[in-house]
C-alpha cells in the first residue's frame, strides 16, 4: 500500500532530535526550572542573536506576543490597527485583546501579502499602527509598508509567527519593525515541545515593558508596578527551542529545496502559486496554491494518499467573531478569493525526494 503523505509530519522531526531534547529536559527537570528561568533566558539570547536584534522576550504563545506588543506600544481602547484580512485570526486577537480595533485591508493579488497600496485609504485619526504578516513564511513588502507608516507617523509591527529565518533584502526578518511577534507552536518551522511565543525588538524601553507585562507587572518579586499577566514561557519549551534552533537553518534549506521542485516541476495550468519577490527568501512554513476546483483536487489527492491542508478557508473580516465590525462579502476580493481557493501542499523538511515527486506527479496528472 502507498505511504500516506500528510500536509505536516511532526513525528519525524521530533524523532530526529529526540535524544538532544530529552537530555536537556533532564537538566531542566533537575534544576526545577519550569517557569521562565535560565533555559528561557538562554533561548532568548540565542534567538535575538539569530534574528540580529538587541532583545528577545519569551512568552507562552504567539497570540500573547501580539497582545503584549500592542500594550507595550501603548495601543488600547479607541485606537485602530491596520492588518491584512487574510491571516490567521491571532493577528486580529492581539489587537482586540489590547482593547483596540482591527481594521482590515486586502492583500496583493500576486504575493497574497498585505497590499501597501491599500493601507492609506484605511487610515483614520484613530490609526496607531500597521501589522504586516509574513504569511506562509514569505516576507511582506516591508519597505513599502514602512514608507506608508513613516508618512503618517504610524508604528509597524511584524507578525512573524510563520517566518523564523525568512529573509528580506538579505536580512532576517524580526528587526524591521518596532517589534516582531513569533509563534513557536509545535507545528511551526521552529516549534516548541509545547506552546510558546516570543517578541524581538531593538528598543530597550519596549523590552523592559514586555518583561514586566509577562510577569504580573513585576520586575522585583512581590512588587507590582502595573497591571500585568502570567504569560511566561516554560523552561521545557525554552530548552527545546534552543535545541531546535541549532537545526533550523538546515530544516529551512530543505523546505526551500522542496519548494524549488514544486515551483519548477508543477506544470498544471489549473494551479496558481504565491509570487516570490526577488528581494525575499521564504522559509515555506506552508506551500499554498490556489485552484478553481479545490474540493475536487482534495478528493483526488486523498485518493492517492496525499493529504493537503487548508489555511485559511474564512478570511478574518468574515469571521463571526468580528461581525460587529460590519464587513460584508466583497469587501476584500483578493483575500476572499484566496480563502475560497487555497490549498496547502505537503511541506516539511523530512519529506523524501520520492514523496515530493509523488505529489508533483499527482498534481500534474489532475
Amino acid at each position: 500500500m502507498d505511504v500516506k503523505i500528510p500536509c505536516l509530519d511532526l513525528y519525524k522531526q521530533n524523532q530526529s532530535v529526540k535524544d538532544e531534547i530529552f537530555a536537556v529536559f533532564e537538566k531542566v527537570y533537575n534544576a526545577s526550572a519550569f517557569s521562565g528561568g535560565p533555559y528561557v533566558e538562554q533561548f532568548e539570547k540565542d534567538f535575538s542573536a539569530f534574528c540580529g536584534t538587541s532583545y528577545a522576550v519569551g512568552v507562552n504563545n504567539g497570540t500573547t506576543a501580539l497582545h503584549l506588543a500592542m500594550l507595550a506600544l501603548g495601543i488600547g481602547p479607541g485606537d485602530e490597527v491596520i492588518i491584512p484580512a487574510n491571516t490567521f485570526i491571532a493577528t486580529a486577537w492581539g489587537v482586540t485583546h489590547a482593547g483596540a480595533t482591527p481594521v482590515f485591508v486586502d492583500c496583493h493579488p500576486g504575493t497574497w501579502e498585505i497590499d501597501a497600496n491599500k493601507i492609506e485609504a484605511a487610515i483614520t485619526p484613530k490609526t496607531k499602527a500597521v501589522i504586516g504578516v509574513h504569511l506562509y513564511g514569505q516576507p511582506f513588502d516591508i519597505y513599502a509598508v514602512q514608507a506608508v507608516c513613516k508618512k503618517h507617523g504610524l508604528l509597524m509591527i511584524e507578525d512573524a509567527a510563520q517566518a523564523q529565518g525568512a529573509l528580506y533584502d538579505g536580512k532576517r526578518i524580526g528587526s524591521f519593525g518596532e517589534m516582531a511577534c513569533f509563534s513557536f507552536y509545535p507545528g511551526k518551522n521552529l516549534g516548541a515541545c509545547g506552546e510558546a511565543g516570543g517578541i524581538t525588538t531593538n528598543t530597550e524601553a519596549y523590552y523592559k515593558k514586555l518583561l514586566s507585562l509577562r510577569n504580573h507587572g513585576s520586575t522585583v518579586r512581590y512588587y507590582h508596578d502595573e497591571i500585568g499577566f502570567n504569560m511566561r514561557m516554560g523552561g521545557l519549551e525554552g530548552a527545546s527551542l534552543s535545541v531546535k534552533l541549532k537545526h533550523l537553518a538546515k530544516w529551512n534549506e530543505r523546505r526551500r529545496a522542496i519548494a524549488e521542485r514544486y515551483h519548477k516541476e508543477i506544470r498544471n495550468p489549473k494551479i496558481n502559486m504565491q509570487e516570490q519577490p526577488a528581494n525575499t527568501a521564504s522559509i515555506y512554513h506552508l506551500f499554498v496554491i490556489t485552484t478553481s476546483d479545490r474540493d475536487g483536487m482534495i478528493n483526488y489527492l486523498n485518493g492517492k494518499n496525499i493529504f493537503p491542508g487548508l489555511h485559511y478557508p474564512v478570511p478574518c473580516h468574515l469571521q463571526k467573531a468580528y461581525s460587529s465590525l460590519g464587513y460584508k462579502n466583497g469587501a476584500f476580493p483578493q483575500a476572499e478569493y484566496l480563502a475560497a481557493h487555497c490549498l496547502s501542499l505537503p511541506m516539511y523538511a523530512e519529506l523524501t525526494d520520492e514523496e515530493v515527486g509523488k505529489v508533483i506527479d499527482a498534481i500534474n496528472a489532475y
